[in-house]
């Protein structure tokens, strides 16, 4: 078997600009059409938004490689803000002595410290003090956190995803959704990974099985 390196995960994802992102998604729902089992549009008034780990650590370097979802994912932070539905933010760290990091300690060699600018959210998103932010240390944004009470009170059936890294956080999160029995909708060019070839796995997965897959522009044209 071959030996894989225990490295961290690099700090960029998606290798694309916005405009590459913009011009390549219709492709990306083309591939996965067969697949993609609903034509279901989030309900406004039964929405939230849950922009997933979008932290410098993941879309920040000295390159302007990782930003390339931004764009997309502010838009509709911008929308929901509007429309009065929430913008939840999650993010993902640790503690300092590694104490919480579990099977990721296992997994990954670094992880993301609390307090650190790698734990900040991305300032081009223009978090409001209205948003509402989970930290959280496992993929699944509903593990070990208050997610599910707050969908609950505000009465989100219909949860849009975005953030990164697709094929791991965001899907994971999108699952375990799907079986707490929220529609899931899952913005093809506003979420992000290392590869290209990953992010479409996650697109096909999903839409066999757990979410509507859609771009940016099908959720803001219901807003």
């Amino acid at each position: 078997m071959q030996n894989i390196p225990n490295e961290p995960i690099a700090p960029v994802v998606l290798d694309m600009t916005s405009e590459e992102i913009d011009s390549r998604a219709g492709g990306w729902l083309q591939r996965i059409a067969s697949v993609n089992r609903r034509d279901w549009r989030p309900v406004p008034k039964q929405s939230a938004l849950l922009v997933i780990d979008c932290q410098n650590f993941f879309v920040s370097s000295p390159q302007p490689t990782g930003a390339g979802i931004l764009r997309n994912v502010r838009r509709l932070c911008d929308l929901f803000r509007k429309a009065g539905r929430p913008v939840i933010f999650t993010r993902h760290m640790h503690k300092k002595d590694l104490s919480d990091t579990g099977m990721l300690g296992e997994w990954w060699a670094g992880a993301i410290i609390e307090g650190t600018w790698d734990s900040e959210i991305h300032p081009a998103l223009g978090a409001d003090p209205n948003d509402i932010v989970i930290p959280k240390n496992r993929y699944s944004a509903f593990q070990g956190t208050d997610l599910q009470r707050i969908l609950d009170e505000r009465k989100v059936r219909d949860l849009v995803v975005t953030g990164v890294m697709t094929n791991l956080c965001c899907e994971t999160t999108s699952r375990d959704a799907f079986m707490r029995d929220f529609r899931v909708f899952f913005v093809a060019d506003a979420t992000a990974t290392a590869s290209e070839e990953m992010h479409i796995a996650t697109l096909l997965n999903a839409a066999f099985g757990f979410a509507v897959v859609l771009k940016s522009n099908d959720v803001a044209a219901v807003f």
